[in-house]
């Protein structure tokens, strides 16, 4: 069996780290994700996700700027994303030191990306990244950063994703993110076992008992965000909880 993965996430507009809830990204926490990126490097985390949720691409090239920075200080695995359109824009993301890439709304727009990236980079690059809101007692992806819905059942697009080559899931609950509730349990659960590729939970987490009843849910990595920008919470004390939780984390 895999071990458990802990995973911060640096979501970024316009260059910088802010933070995050419900998709409303305004408080900047760090001038600069390098800042960040020390502290994860002394607590020794298994992988770091970057996300552009900038509005327009006005200031692209500071993204591309922090994923260049990254990838020189960072020690694990760096993941890119946001605004990820064509193989050209993939490729460009992965030249400058990202070893996977995220795709979302263009994957639903047109489910073929999914196939061309795998087929180009291989399924170990290929992160689908979806977003899902609960609408009348149902959940439903959105796309477009949150602002535009779909039609599609987040379980059914997961289940696609797969097929057409996709290496994991980033799942994220809207409704959760940034509210330190938790994640939504039943969403993880429902995805991850529907699925044989890897499932990362996102949105909602704060306390340590949130990650590990995040992992029983099946998943196979946790992700968190506003909660490892402080040092105080530090995913090595994330991880020392977990072990004596009786969870295999890295």
């Amino acid at each position: 069996m895999l071990k458990k993965r802990l995973i911060p996430v640096l979501i970024l507009r316009d260059g910088v780290v802010v933070r995050s809830v419900s998709f409303t990204h305004t408080n900047i926490i760090h001038w600069k994700p390098a800042t960040a990126v020390d502290f994860f490097n002394k607590w020794a985390v298994d992988e770091i996700v970057l996300l552009d949720v900038s509005r327009t691409l006005d200031q692209r090239e500071k993204f591309y700027e922090a994923i260049e920075g990254l990838s020189k200080q960072c020690f694990v695995p760096l993941t890119a994303g946001g605004w990820v359109t064509s193989v050209d824009e993939a490729r460009a993301l992965l030249r400058l030191g990202a070893d996977k890439i995220t795709v979302n709304t263009e994957a639903v727009r047109r489910p073929a990306f999914i196939t061309e990236c795998a087929t180009v980079f291989g399924s170990q690059c290929v992160v689908v990244s979806i977003d899902v809101r609960r609408a009348t007692n149902a959940w439903k992806v959105s796309i477009n950063r949150g602002s535009e819905a779909t039609g599609l059942h987040p379980v059914a697009w997961a289940q696609e994703a797969q097929r057409r080559g996709a290496g994991e899931i980033f799942l994220t609950s809207i409704d959760h993110e940034g509210l330190q509730q938790g994640y939504d349990l039943a969403l993880m659960k429902a995805v991850a076992g529907a699925v044989d590729i890897p499932v990362i939970a996102f949105g909602g987490a704060f306390a340590w008992q949130h990650l590990a009843d995040g992992l029983a849910t099946g998943v196979e990595a946790v992700a968190a965000a506003n909660v490892f920008h402080y040092t105080e919470h530090s995913t090595k004390k994330a991880k020392e909880f977990l072990r004596t939780a009786g969870i295999d984390v890295r």
